[in-house]
């Protein structure tokens, strides 16, 4: 059994499945999700239907985009690669990204071991690929909604907390759905986030996007500064459960930050805004479009959105980089390099 699997590719292997798999699944997502978002935003604000329309085609389809991503990262062979499609599909129907990527992640594997061992391999392996997908689909997608409504109903009891503790439980949960491969979005729209309690999301979330943007600099450079600042914090997963200590400092910047918007600078956002961070400035425009575009508006957006979750993950990570708790290549993200 064992060289039947080494010789199909099948690892059965954590790292492979929570980290090679993840790094792809967030590529996926990028090159679907987040920038059909940014088309879509740069369209809105110009009022350019056609890149409205494709943006969303885009956004639309991010299941199909990660099961394609996860498929080639598992190094699966065409056949496969080509029916994770609808996998992906899928999972993201049934279960958000998460959903996406394993029924992506188990289709894979089973397609992989089916694949070229019977003459009419061109109707079993994508068969049995997207066979699998859906059930798997369909077994998960209860439990990661389950689990959503339960994680929506813990921000929901922030938001009833005093102000500086809102602030802080706000802002640590949207930031680390944000970063997580589910969607912070789709939880704000949900719970119907808005006013001071937005407000503290949608600075939780750009701690998460600016802080490891900054801090991950040395290694990733500017490529890396734009992808995550702008795009993604989730291209940091698979490093993120390498070396779990790399999530501190931006997630204690949106918990230092937070409670600052919640008294002294009330800042207050939308639903559609709350959860997206710097995600294609997504946050920003809808934070503008709530309180207007006034000077102390644009103040409080560049010092709590930007310049205080640079300053604080920049100093934090450096501490810990020069104790030894994060080591250099920590936070490296792939760019969809060359096949293993």
């Amino acid at each position: 059994m064992r060289a039947f699997l080494n010789r199909k590719g099948v690892t059965l292997s954590p790292r492979v499945y929570f980290i090679d798999a993840l790094s792809s699944m967030a590529l996926g997502l990028f090159a679907s999700l987040i920038i059909g978002l940014i088309i879509k935003t740069i369209g809105e604000q110009t009022d350019f239907k056609y890149l409205q329309d494709m943006g969303n085609l885009a956004m639309g389809l991010m299941g199909p985009a990660i099961g394609v991503a996860v498929a080639y990262g598992l190094n699966a062979p065409p056949l496969v690669i080509f029916s994770a499609i609808a996998s992906g599909a899928a999972g993201a129907a049934l279960g958000g990204p998460a959903g996406s990527f394993a029924a992506a992640l188990i289709s894979t594997e089973l397609g992989k071991l089916v694949s070229k061992e019977t003459k009419i391999d061109i109707i079993v392996t994508p068969l049995v690929t997207i066979v699998a997908g859906y059930i798997v689909s369909t077994l998960i997608g209860p439990g990661i909604d389950y689990g959503m409504k339960s994680f929506g109903s813990l921000i929901m009891w922030g938001t009833e907390q005093r102000p500086i503790i809102m602030g802080i439980i706000v802002a640590v949960l949207m930031g680390l759905a944000l970063t997580a491969p589910i969607s912070s979005a789709a939880i704000a729209l949900m719970l119907d986030l808005h006013g001071v309690a937005a407000g503290a999301a949608t600075i939780g979330c750009a701690a998460q996007m600016v802080g490891f943007a900054v801090s991950s600099f040395r290694e990733n450079k500017m490529g890396g500064l734009v992808a995550i600042g702008i795009g993604t914090s989730m291209l940091q997963v698979a490093n993120i459960i390498k070396n779990p200590r790399i999530l501190i400092p931006p997630t204690l910047a949106g918990a230092v930050l937070a409670p600052f918007g919640t008294t002294v600078w009330l800042m207050e956002n939308n639903a559609a805004g709350a959860g997206m961070g710097t995600s294609g400035l997504v946050g920003q425009i809808m934070t503008f479009t709530t309180m207007g575009f006034g000077a102390d508006v644009w103040m409080k957006v560049i010092i709590l959105h930007f310049i205080g979750p640079a300053l604080i993950s920049l100093i934090l990570s450096e501490y810990m980089r020069k104790k030894g708790w994060i080591q250099y290549g920590d936070m490296h993200i792939s760019t969809g390099g060359e096949r293993k």
